[in-house]
């Protein structure tokens, strides 16, 4: 297993080391020890999530504003464009984002630190996803970023719109949301 850092640092991109042979595949998709020494310090995963979701669903940008949650997410089928957004006020890359593509079949995760909102673009037709959180949800600190929002500039790639849920169609432009200090 090996950490790639992205165009912001903290946010990794980590390979897996992948067995295979003419019966399939094999990989450690998480191991403790090794994790920790990937990112450099101690977490503590306290809840596994998992979502199915169709072609061009987009969901978030979400973050809890109080109990924030380091996500630790990969695809299990399909493929979707990820996205991290730094909201840290007190940050070198505040308002900065990464995107990658994660696959099945490239088997990669993204290792997206509290502090940061997490959405994703669904690729294929459709895409099972599963994340590691180290907070607990708690709907009354979950916030909310306009997924197209201008001053991020994300660029989603999209080739018609996306299906949004009404939550986040109504969600708050970045230079107005609550963030982190």
């Amino acid at each position: 297993m090996k950490a790639i850092p992205l165009a912001i640092p903290e946010v990794l991109l980590i390979e897996p080391q992948v067995f295979g042979d003419d019966r399939g595949f094999f990989f450690e998709s998480y191991n403790h020890n090794k994790f920790t020494e990937l990112i450099c310090r101690e977490v503590s995963f306290v809840q596994d999530n998992h979502s199915r979701s169709v072609n061009n669903v987009l969901r978030g940008l979400h973050y809890q504003i109080k109990f924030p949650q380091g996500k630790l997410v990969r695809v299990a089928q399909g493929a979707v464009l990820d996205v991290a957004v730094d909201i840290r006020k007190n940050s070198q890359t505040f308002g900065k984002h990464v995107s990658i593509e994660l696959s099945a079949e490239n088997k990669r995760m993204l290792w997206i630190p509290e502090g940061f909102a997490h959405g994703f673009l669904v690729l294929s037709n459709t895409a099972e996803f599963l994340y590691k959180t180290t907070n607990y949800w708690q709907p009354e600190y979950e916030r909310s970023i306009l997924w197209n929002d201008i001053d991020l500039a994300i660029d989603w790639n999209l080739n018609s719109p996306p299906i949004v849920s009404e939550k986040d169609k109504s969600a708050t432009p970045f230079l107005s949301a609550e963030l982190f200090p």
